[in-house]
C-alpha cells in the first residue's frame, strides 16, 4: 500500500480569488513505513503573497523569484502521486488548490481521479468530537514533538502529519511471529521462516540474586495451596 502525506503552502486562502500554491511537500509511505522518497518543491506563483500568509509560513516574494512555475513540474507531480492514497489534513483546501492549478494550465487531470484521498481532519473530528483538532493540537494529544515547527512549511508539516496519522491509525502496521503475519485488518498470511543470523552476539544471561530468589519463594508461599509451582518436584 503506497500512501503520500501531502501539504501545501499558498499565497492566500481562496483559489477563486487568484491565490496560488507556493510550496508542495510530500512524504511517501509504503506499507506504513517512511521510504525517504519525498517530493518537495517551492513554486513561483506569478502573483504577490498576502502579508497574512507570509506571517504563517515565512515564504517571501523575493525567495520565490527564481523558482519554477507549477506548470513546469506538473507532470512530475502527477506521476509521483498517481495511484496512491493521499493523506491530507483539511483535504478540501489542498485538493482545491491543486485542482485550480491544473485547471489554469488546462490539464484535464483532477486529484480525486488520480488518487484516493483521506482527510485526517475529518478523521480527527470523528475520533475526538468537540475537541481542537489542528495539527498542533493532535501533536500534543499524541505526544509528538513539533517544537522545531516555528512556522508552517509544506514538507515539515507533511512529515509531522505522517507521524500523527500513524498514531491515529494504530501505530504498528503488522505483527509478525514465526513467519505468520497479521495485518491491521486481521488478515493472516504465511511467509518464510525468519531465521536469526548465525553470527549474532550471544544473549546476556542475567541470574536472579539470592535476595530476589528469597522474595520469589515468599510470594509463592503466600499464594497457598493454589500455587501449582510449589507442587512441582
Amino acid at each position: 500500500m503506497r500512501q503520500i502525506v501531502l501539504d501545501t503552502e499558498t499565497t492566500g486562502l481562496e483559489p477563486e480569488q487568484g491565490h496560488r500554491i507556493i510550496e508542495i511537500g510530500c512524504v511517501e509511505m509504503v506499507d506504513r513505513r517512511l521510504t525517504g522518497n519525498n517530493f518537495h518543491q517551492y513554486l513561483q506563483p506569478e502573483r504577490e503573497i498576502d502579508a497574512a500568509a507570509i506571517e504563517v509560513h515565512g515564504i517571501t516574494n523575493e525567495f520565490l523569484e527564481d523558482k519554477p512555475r507549477f506548470r513546469d513540474l506538473a507532470q512530475d507531480f502527477i506521476d509521483y502521486v498517481s495511484g496512491s492514497e493521499l493523506i491530507i489534513h483539511n483535504a478540501p483546501f489542498d485538493v482545491g488548490f491543486l485542482d485550480h492549478e491544473l485547471r489554469m494550465m488546462e490539464n484535464p487531470a483532477r486529484i480525486n481521479a488520480l488518487c484516493a484521498v483521506t482527510d485526517t481532519l475529518t478523521m480527527a473530528k470523528k475520533m475526538h468530537p468537540g475537541q481542537r483538532n489542528s495539527l498542533d493540537a493532535l501533536c500534543k494529544r499524541y505526544d509528538i514533538d513539533n517544537s522545531h515547527r516555528e512556522l508552517h512549511g509544506a514538507l515539515l508539516d507533511a512529515e509531522i502529519l505522517a507521524d500523527v496519522y500513524l498514531m491515529m491509525t494504530g501505530g504498528q502496521a503488522s505483527l509478525v511471529l514465526d513467519g505468520v503475519s497479521s495485518d491491521e485488518f486481521g488478515e493472516v498470511s504465511v511467509s518464510g521462516i525468519q531465521r536469526l543470523p548465525t553470527n549474532r552476539p550471544k544473549l546476556k544471561v542475567v541470574q536472579a540474586s539470592r535476595q530476589e530468589l528469597e522474595v520469589h519463594e515468599l510470594q509463592l508461599k503466600a499464594m497457598g495451596e493454589a500455587c501449582v509451582w510449589l507442587k512441582q518436584d
